[in-house]
């Protein structure tokens, strides 16, 4: 599983739904959903 930093729990977690994305940069990305709260998560880096 790939872990994220959640804003709202202030803590790292778990990302629920991991799914690899492309920025408009062109920089590959991981965006999912905190498991706890529901509040989006993302992580900028290969995944």
């Amino acid at each position: 599983m790939t872990t994220g930093y959640c804003v709202k729990c202030r803590t790292k977690r778990e990302m629920k739904d991991p799914k690899s994305i492309t920025m408009k940069n062109g920089r590959p990305a991981t965006k999912g959903t905190c498991p706890t709260c529901g509040t989006k998560m993302f992580r900028i880096g290969k995944t």
